[in-house]
């Protein structure tokens, strides 16, 4: 005779725990995008839902723009600056189309190249590097907990700040005229350009680094389609930098600055954004958005938000201070960061995201050197 014994098994406190956190997280989220949408308007409550997208994707499939570029110096392993140039070429098929036949409703990442854009970028890659997060990297690397970024972060907008205070004086030094690539063969130029590059990273690729991860294929498929909807909703391509500048510029007017001596921030458009709310900018949303999603992300996870680095010597946590304010200022310089330079620019058929490409690369190898005498973590 056999006996069958059941068992009922109850969950334990630290699944009801992980439960409620999770539950929490999710019903969190949905009252913050419906707060907006009633204050501010459906569309910017979209935005926000883009942007926490955004930092999901990008904290959810440890999916970024700086890690990549280190990889392929330090190892030479491109599959994820591979995967950037898919994402790039996916958004370009619908981009670059849809700008020539709305160009009174879109606008691309347009911006000239010249010698201070060129130099902008190339601080901006060795800046990079040394806190191991771009733009938006920066922003997911705050919103996880990650204490390099939680200390750059602030630093990052106070940079941003200052450098569209003084971009007219630097532009001033000399550019050439906006050049886009556009229609049909802009469209094609800018395949055959990205096809270019990915054969040469697998060129210098080392052995068995040449096959993509399905999570990168994941992550950049994702990043095309919320990219594509930033474009759509906004009408402009997805950018960083503006929005944490704002942040501190409406500080500074909170405080009684006059800000009348920069051209940039006493243009008409950038001095209206500044007696508005930051609920109806767009770079603004999807900042916020990309803080929050990672935030997400970190939170659900079984281990919670990121564990604090290892003690960093007093010259680390200078070097993060420094670096933050060369990522603001330099990439305001340089018309935007790897978001809003190298994938919007390229992406919507401006070339001078692939200068910026060329250059932040190049300053990438600078800051990969930087790292070791600095005091801060080594490995990629």
């Amino acid at each position: 005779m056999s006996t069958t014994v059941e068992q009922t098994i109850t969950p334990g406190p630290r699944f009801r725990g992980q439960a409620l956190r999770r539950s929490t997280l999710l019903i969190g989220a949905l009252i913050f995008i419906i707060s907006v949408a009633a204050l501010a308007g459906a569309r910017f409550g979209l935005m926000l839902m883009i942007g926490l997208g955004f930092g999901i994707a990008l904290e959810g499939l440890r999916f970024g723009f700086a890690g990549p570029w280190r990889a392929m110096i330090l190892r030479r392993d491109p599959a994820g600056i591979l995967a950037q140039l898919l994402a790039i070429g996916l958004v370009a098929v619908v981009a670059i189309p849809l700008l020539q036949n709305h160009s009174g409703e879109l606008i691309g990442a347009e911006a000239p190249i010249g010698w201070a854009m060129i130099g902008g970028a190339f601080v901006f890659g060795a800046a990079m590097q040394v806190v191991l997060g771009c733009g938006s990297g920066t922003l997911v690397n705050a919103g996880s907990g990650n204490p390099v970024g939680l200390v750059a972060l602030p630093f990052f907008a106070v940079g941003s700040f200052f450098g569209a205070y003084n971009l007219v004086w630097w532009t001033d030094l000399g550019s050439l005229p906006i050049i886009v690539l556009r229609g049909g063969q802009g469209l094609a130029i800018t395949l055959a350009l990205l096809a270019a590059v990915a054969g040469l990273l697998l060129w210098r690729a080392a052995p068995g680094t040449r096959k993509l991860p399905g999570r990168y294929v994941a992550a950049a498929l994702i990043i095309a389609a919320l990219a594509i909807g930033n474009l759509l909703v906004a009408g402009q391509p997805w950018g960083v930098v503006y929005g944490l500048g704002l942040w501190v510029a409406k500080g500074a007017v909170a405080t009684g600055a006059d800000l009348s001596g920069s051209g940039f921030w006493s243009a008409p458009g950038n001095a209206a954004r500044l007696g508005e709310s930051i609920l109806t900018d767009y770079t603004s949303l999807t900042n916020i958005g990309l803080i929050a999603g990672a935030f997400v992300v970190a939170t659900w996870r079984e281990g919670g938000l990121a564990a604090p680095l290892q003690k960093l010597p007093a010259r680390a946590w200078i070097a993060t201070v420094i670096a933050g304010l060369l990522l603001g200022y330099s990439s305001r310089l340089a018309f935007g960061c790897n978001v809003g330079a190298f994938f919007s620019g390229i992406s919507t058929g401006s070339l001078h995201g692939w200068v910026w490409f060329a250059a932040g690369f190049a300053g990438s190898w600078v800051g990969v050197g930087l790292r070791p005498r600095l005091g801060l973590e080594t490995r990629a």
